[in-house]
């Protein structure tokens, strides 16, 4: 079995040359790198500051680096690009800021995009999932069973906090990424709600077979592409694997401002997608994290950091009803409002 590695690039500093050295390490041997980097001109600036390409060289494996121009960049184009130039049977994607926490991330998102019978049947019984004589339909206990076993289309990894974040988003990382890994499948619909169909390419595996015949990313996407991808695998009977045991370390210590534009974006790509996010509620999970949040910072005694917490909700909640009646803003507005300003010049559709 043969695994590449896909990793959208822009502006790279010495984080992705950390990454690369910890690929060099790791227990299951990659097959190749494919770097897809926006705008050549700045992966030169950052090799003359950096050594990013004496890493790549230091490789045990092949690397191939391919640029192309911001105005081309998309969150699922790009991907799918990378994806049609490897011709490994497992792909792993990765951002450039996630770093792998030991030696082992790439032979335990293997491990779990490629769960036997039993395990995957094991993972989906103890998160929940009705058992034999709880089959809402009553089928036989044949049945049952058989629905209890699916096939992994896509395993996502744990991210842990860098030394530098924010105790706040620490336990955000916490409470999105626990220490239990689970498989989720339409099953898990009426209980999870919104958080079936979470995935991260932050750093996910694709099996490559499953991926093709669920037609891959969608393009162009503002946000969110691999959370589609992971909802079409679970509509079409798959399941999505958490990989606890696989660890990046990866978080981010954004702003009011940020986490406004983040969030703006985030809506505007659940917006566009009704037939996903129409079943579930996005709010009610946010509510959920607010709550568990304010009870944390009470629990660990530090309830003054509920204002800088707060602040942070109001960026987000903003942008994210901002984002939700985006179709009523102008050109002008939506582009002082997204992060990806180059999506929207791919679309026709936005008034002036």
């Amino acid at each position: 079995m043969t695994v590449d590695i896909i990793i959208p690039t822009y502006k790279p500093d010495e984080t992705l040359c950390l990454l690369l050295h910890k690929l060099q390490g790791q227990t299951f041997v990659v097959h190749r790198v494919i770097i897809l980097n926006t705008e050549e001109k700045l992966w030169k600036q950052a090799a003359a500051a950096y050594p990013i390409e004496q890493v790549l060289k230091e490789l045990p494996c092949e690397y191939e680096v391919f640029h192309i121009a911001k105005k081309d960049f998309d969150h699922g184009g790009t991907r799918q690009f990378g994806a049609e130039h490897s011709d490994a049977d497992v792909m792993v994607f990765m951002t450039q800021d996630a770093v792998p926490a030991d030696e082992f991330l790439v032979e335990k998102l293997v491990e779990s995009l490629l769960l036997k019978e039993d395990q995957v049947s094991a993972r989906v019984q103890q998160n929940g999932v009705k058992q034999r004589n709880d089959c809402e339909d009553r089928k036989s206990n044949e049945d049952c069973d058989s629905q209890a076993f699916v096939q992994i289309a896509v395993a996502y990894a744990r991210q842990l906090p860098k030394n530098d974040c924010h105790i706040v988003e620490q336990y955000t990382r916490q409470f999105n990424y626990p220490e239990q890994s689970r498989v989720k499948t339409k099953a898990d619909i009426p209980t999870l709600g919104i958080k079936t169909f979470f995935c991260s390419d932050v750093c996910a595996v694709y099996r490559r077979d499953l991926f093709e015949e669920l037609g891959g990313f969608e393009s162009p996407v503002i946000f969110n592409e691999d959370m589609f991808f992971a909802a079409n695998a679970i509509e079409h009977g798959y399941g999505v694997a958490y990989a606890a045991e696989a660890k990046v370390v990866h978080s981010h210590n954004y702003t009011m401002r940020q986490q406004f534009h983040r969030n703006f974006d985030l809506a505007v790509s659940q917006k566009q997608h009704p037939e996903i996010f129409e079943q579930v509620s996005s709010e009610a999970e946010g509510m959920k994290l607010v709550k568990s949040t304010f009870a944390y910072l009470f629990a660990i005694r530090k309830p003054w950091l509920i204002f800088h917490f707060g602040m942070q909700c109001v960026g987000k909640y903003a942008g994210f009803w901002m984002g939700r009646h985006y179709e009523k803003l102008s050109r002008k507005q939506i582009l002082k409002y997204t992060m990806n300003p180059g999506y929207w010049d791919m679309r026709e559709d936005v008034h002036e």
